[in-house]
Formats: C-alpha cells, sequence, structure tokens
C-alpha cells in the first residue's frame, strides 16, 4: 500500500506524520536531524515499502533532509510552504501553527495537490558531500598516525614527546623567515651591507690592501 510520509523540518528536529491513500493517520514521530535520529527516523519508515516523503520547503530549512533522503535512494517531493499553510487554515480554521499540525498540513497537501516537483541530486552538493568524506578521512588518517607516533615516542623518550608535534620547517618557509628579517632591519641595514660590496671599499682598506706607505720628504 502506497503511504505518504510528510515532514515539517527545523533546524534541530523534523517532525512527520504517515497516511495511506485515503488519508488515514498510520504513524507520527518526532526525530532530531543529526545522525543517530535521522537513521531512526528511517528505521521507523522502513515498514512502509511503498514511501514518499513530502517535505515543506525542499529550498529553505528542509533542504538539507530533502537531499539526505534522496541520497538514501527515497522519493522525496517539495510541498511549498505557502500550500501546506492554505491547507493548515482549512484543515483547523485557524493559523496556529504546532509541529504535529503542520507535519499534517504538509501531508495533506501532498494527497490532494497535483503536480508537485519532486527533488533530485543536486550535482554540487553530490560534490561537496564527497569533499567532506575525503576530509574526514584525511582527518582520521592524520589521527592514528600522531597516536601511532606518541606510542613510539614514549618508548624512546621518558614520559613521551610534546603533546603538539611539529615536522622540520620547509625550505620556502626558511626564505620567508629570512626575508622577513632583512625587511624588519630597514633599508639602512641594506644600504651599509651595499658599501661593503666587493666595488666599495674605503680608501684606507685599498691602501692596507696594496701595501702602499707614505714617507715624509
Amino acid at each position: 500500500m502506497a503511504v505518504i510520509i510528510g515532514m515539517d523540518p527545523h533546524k534541530h528536529s523534523a517532525t512527520i506524520e504517515v497516511i495511506d491513500e485515503t488519508g488515514r493517520v498510520l504513524a507520527t514521530g518526532r526525530y532530531r536531524t543529526e545522525a543517530t535520529g535521522y537513521a531512526e527516523m528511517l528505521t521507523a519508515t522502513q515498514r512502509f515499502t511503498d514511501r514518499v516523503w513530502a517535505v515543506e520547503g525542499c529550498n529553505g530549512i528542509g533542504r538539507d533532509l530533502a537531499h539526505r533522503l534522496v541520497h538514501d535512494g527515497e522519493t522525496v517531493i517539495d510541498v511549498p510552504a505557502k500550500l501546506s499553510a492554505q491547507v493548515r487554515v482549512f484543515a483547523t480554521g485557524n493559523g496556529r501553527k504546532t509541529d504535529p499540525v503542520d507535519a499534517h498540513s504538509v501531508v495533506l497537501a501532498a494527497l490532494h495537490a497535483p503536480n508537485l516537483r519532486r527533488v533530485t541530486a543536486d550535482p554540487e552538493l553530490i560534490a561537496l558531500g564527497m569533499l567532506a568524506d575525503r576530509r574526514d578521512e584525511l582527518g582520521r588518517a592524520r589521527t592514528e598516525t600522531l597516536c601511532r607516533l606518541h606510542r613510539l615516542l614514549l618508548e624512546l623518550i621518558a614520559g613521551g614527546a610534546k603533546q603538539f608535534l611539529l615536522g622540520p620547517p620547509s625550505p620556502r618557509a626558511d626564505r620567508d623567515d629570512h626575508t622577513e628579517r632583512r625587511g624588519r632591519a630597514g633599508p639602512a641595514a641594506t644600504g651599509r651591507r651595499a658599501d661593503r660590496g666587493p666595488g666599495n671599499h674605503r680608501p684606507q682598506d685599498q691602501s692596507c690592501g696594496q701595501g702602499v706607505a707614505t714617507t715624509d720628504h
């Protein structure tokens, strides 16, 4: 039996309501949007094999959850906030907003409104997800490497090494540091070094170097 799962999404939580084709409520729930709560929500809806998710505001606050569901192979349709607000007024007789009422309005709008937009995977979000996964892998690999190094250093050094390990500076860093020191010395020091160049000897230095002596007549 086909069911529709209406969702009222928020930043830290999501309220859902499941109805069948006749509008009969089959299940309700409220879940957190972090990884554990999201997994619990998916597990709770797995018993409905033929299911469609109706998420309010897939271009706004519901964008994250909608694309996570699409990424996990779920069918998701976008319910505009204005449409669910109209349904809420007709269903309750007033515009009062609560999470269960909003979820009910969303799922009723999806049941009766034709031609709602189906959410598809965004290539940019897929690329960002791949980059985020790669970043997490690199972070875990770095942590594991540092843990192994600290364990080995503990056997070589009494008390172990410092908490933060730093590698040797790169040659470019050495050059940059040397350039920075020269800049702090100022133009006067640069001029003095130029005066001591091969072609700028003082007259007395030249006399001493050539072994010239003066005599009194």
